[in-house]
């Protein structure tokens, strides 16, 4: 997920990264191969804070797997695909009304 902050000034501003998108870049990073363990993969990258909105609020990882049901995941593809709907909750809960509505605008 991503999504451009208001703009301030210049051209071409950038896009903020959150939930699936960071988490698969520190999953790259931390060299985590595949099939693995929550256990894991939480050890390999340290249990960090994921940011799962454009405002910054965090969650650990550790605390998005304590959502899921499945422990072990085949691939990279699986892992994101599950905890998906973890980040898009926290996303859509955690702001109220007046944040979702500003998250929606386009600038």
């Amino acid at each position: 997920m991503a999504a451009r902050p208001p703009g301030g000034g210049s051209s071409e501003p950038e896009a903020i990264e959150f939930g699936i998108a960071v988490l698969d870049a520190r999953i790259e990073e931390a060299g985590v191969s595949f099939p693995a363990t929550s256990e894991e993969i939480v050890g390999a990258l340290d249990d960090p804070e994921i940011p799962y909105d454009a405002a910054g609020r965090t969650v650990s990882i550790d605390a998005v797997f304590d959502e899921l049901p499945q422990r072990r995941f085949e691939n990279e593809t699986e892992l994101l695909d599950a905890v998906y709907p973890v980040f898009d909750e926290k996303r859509r809960t955690s702001g109220g009304v007046l944040s979702t509505l500003r998250d929606a605008l386009p600038f």
